[in-house]
């Protein structure tokens, strides 16, 4: 893929993405609603550019260009299997809530899911019909709800990060809009290895905790080369461990 302008990072504030694309010799930017990593270039609420995009008003939306690439890390919490059991009066997590409250964290749980599921499709359809490039990546599974119940279908799926040097096993899912990956092996083994499941979540509904969401720089620069720009590179090791 031949980039002749910016890269955009959206629903990033790690900067894991951007500077590596910055290494490649790109401008890149980083957008978030938070700035805890200080690397948010433009701290914004994407879900409300989105909606001001969709409407046709004025947006952040407006500065890309089809010369830019746009990388969405759209929040997935609501979307991923994990989220499933949620949805049934047996969870754990309504132990100490009465039958009526029981049932309405879970119609306040399908609310939530319905703004980001609705918030997530006017993303692609903003950058769909306006002829921008966008990646969006997200978690993979069989029961994940953008496997089942989505406009697009995933052209990359990563079933094991950790082989291009992340931190997680963590299956990975890459939709790509007005554009095609590249394929590509760069061989890389992680330097630090984590286990999802001895990592606490974030307690602000709807969010993935810092940690569990964070990716290696080792994993974006493999990323970048072997699906978006095509390179070979010198340094990837063909046979792991």
């Amino acid at each position: 893929m031949e980039i002749k302008g910016k890269i955009h990072c959206l629903f990033e504030q790690s900067g894991t993405f951007k500077n590596q694309f910055k290494k490649l010799g790109y401008e890149a930017l980083d957008y978030d609603i938070q700035n805890n990593f200080s690397e948010t270039d433009h701290v914004i609420d994407l879900f409300e550019q989105i909606n001001n995009a969709y409407d046709g008003k004025d947006s952040i939306i407006d500065t890309i260009t089809k010369d830019d690439l746009t990388m969405a890390f759209f929040p997935c919490i609501f979307f991923c299997d994990v989220n499933e059991p949620l949805f049934g009066l047996g969870d754990l997590n309504y132990r100490k809530l009465d039958l009526r409250q029981k049932y309405e964290k879970i119609l306040q749980r399908a609310k939530d899911r319905e703004y980001f599921f609705e918030m997530c499709i006017k993303m692609f359809c903003v950058f769909d019909t306006k002829g921008l490039r966008l990646i969006m990546e997200n978690p993979y599974s069989q029961s994940h709800y953008l496997v089942k119940n989505f406009v697009y279908k995933a052209k990359v799926i990563d079933r094991n990060r950790r082989l291009r040097g992340d931190y997680f096993v963590k299956p990975t899912q890459y939709f790509f809009v007005n554009c095609e990956p590249t394929s590509g092996f760069s061989g890389t083994k992680p330097k630090e290895t984590k286990a999802v499941c001895s990592i606490s979540g974030s307690k602000v509904a709807g969010l993935c905790g810092e940690e569990r969401s964070l990716i290696s720089p080792d994993y974006a620069r493999n990323f970048i080369c072997d699906f978006i720009l095509g390179i070979t590179q010198s340094n990837t090791t063909p046979t792991l461990f």
